[in-house]
C-alpha cells in the first residue's frame, strides 16, 4: 500500500472493486519507484513532511498527496486538528489557537531533539502553521502555506476571507451557518456551509469522486481559533523559513487579489503559482502541487 502508517487511514484509500493483482502491481511499482530515487533525495537532510489540513477539512484530504510524495521517497505525516476528521474532540469545545493545534503541537514536541520537519498547511491551516512557527522555530525547516492564511502579527485567520464572507462582526450577527453548540442564548461556536456552497467555494475544479468524499467527511469548524489574532515575532516566527503557493482565477474561496496581498504584507522566501485550480490543489492538481513541494523540500 501507498498510504502512511503515520495516520488512521480512513475508508477511501481501497477501492473494494479493484482485484488482488492490481493492488500487486501498484505495491511492486511503489517499490520500484523508491528503490530508484534521484540522488537529491538521498542528501536531503529534511525528508519529513507534516501536512496539515484546513477548515472543515481532515487528514483524509490529503490521500493523493500522502501517495506522491512517499513514491517520490519523502515521508508524509498526516493528522487530524482538534474537532477535525477522526479526531473525537467536540469542535463546539474548540475555542482557542493552541486548542485547535494540539495534535500538531504534540507532534512537534515528540520529535528527536536533532528532528526537523516541513509543515504544510491549507487555508486556515496556515493560521496553524504559523502558530507553531513561533512557537517551535527550532523544530521546522520550512513553513508552506497552500492557499492559506499567511496572516501578519495581529491578525486573525477569518480576517484574510472578509472579502467572500464579510467583517468578522457582520458575520457573527448575520451567517446563516453558525452553530450554537451552547445553546442560541450563547455566543456561537463553529460555522459550516451548506453543501452546495462548499462546492462553489472550495471544489470548482475538483473531480466528482474528491467532491463526493468531501462532501460526507468534512465536519464543522471550531469558531474561536478562526477568530483570535495572532501573536507573531521577528524573532522567532520571523526567522522561519515560509514559502507561499497559491492559485490563478479559479480558487474561489480566497481569491487571487487576497492570496497576492498576503505574499506583498509578508514576504515569504519564495512563491509559486499553480494553474486551472480550486482552493483544493490537493484534489484538483495533485501532480503540480507534488512537483512544487518536492522542489521546495530541494532547497538547501
Amino acid at each position: 500500500m501507498i498510504v502512511p502508517v503515520t495516520h488512521q487511514c480512513p475508508f477511501f484509500v481501497i477501492d473494494t472493486t479493484c482485484c488482488y493483482e492490481t493492488l500487486y502491481v501498484l505495491t511492486n511499482a511503489s517499490i520500484l519507484l523508491s528503490s530508484q530515487l534521484p540522488d537529491f533525495l538521498e542528501s536531503l537532510k529534511v525528508k519529513k513532511i507534516v501536512l496539515v489540513h484546513g477548515e472543515g477539512f481532515g487528514a483524509w484530504c490529503w490521500y493523493k498527496t500522502i501517495a506522491s510524495l512517499e513514491e517520490s521517497g519523502l515521508s508524509p505525516v498526516t493528522l487530524d486538528l482538534a474537532g477535525s476528521g477522526f479526531n473525537m474532540t467536540d469542535a463546539n469545545s474548540v475555542s482557542t489557537l493552541r486548542e485547535y493545534s494540539e495534535p500538531l503541537i504534540e507532534l512537534l514536541q515528540n520529535l528527536p531533539e536533532e528532528e526537523k520537519v516541513i509543515l504544510v498547511g491549507h487555508s486556515t491551516g496556515g493560521a496553524c502553521v504559523s502558530y507553531v512557527l513561533e512557537q517551535f522555530p527550532e523544530k521546522i525547516s520550512k513553513a508552506i502555506y497552500l492557499c492559506a492564511t499567511m496572516v501578519s502579527d495581529g491578525q486573525r485567520p477569518f480576517d484574510v476571507f472578509a472579502d467572500q464572507l464579510g467583517s468578522a462582526e457582520r458575520f457573527m450577527k448575520e451567517s446563516q451557518f453558525l452553530i450554537y453548540g451552547n445553546g442560541k442564548e450563547k455566543p456561537a461556536t463553529g460555522f459550516m456551509f451548506e453543501k452546495q456552497h462548499m462546492k462553489s467555494l472550495y471544489f470548482n475544479q475538483s473531480p466528482n469522486k474528491d467532491i463526493a468524499l468531501s462532501m460526507i467527511s468534512m465536519r464543522p469548524v471550531p469558531l474561536g481559533p478562526m477568530m483570535e489574532k495572532l501573536s507573531l515575532t521577528r524573532e522567532r516566527y520571523g526567522k522561519g523559513r515560509r514559502f507561499y503557493v497559491h492559485q490563478t482565477l479559479d480558487d474561489l474561496a480566497l481569491s487571487p487579489d487576497v492570496q497576492e496581498k498576503l505574499v506583498r504584507e509578508n514576504s515569504p522566501e519564495g512563491v509559486y503559482k499553480i494553474k486551472g485550480s480550486d482552493h483544493c490543489p490537493f484534489f484538483s492538481k495533485p501532480q503540480s502541487l507534488n512537483k512544487i513541494l518536492l522542489e521546495i523540500a530541494q532547497i538547501p
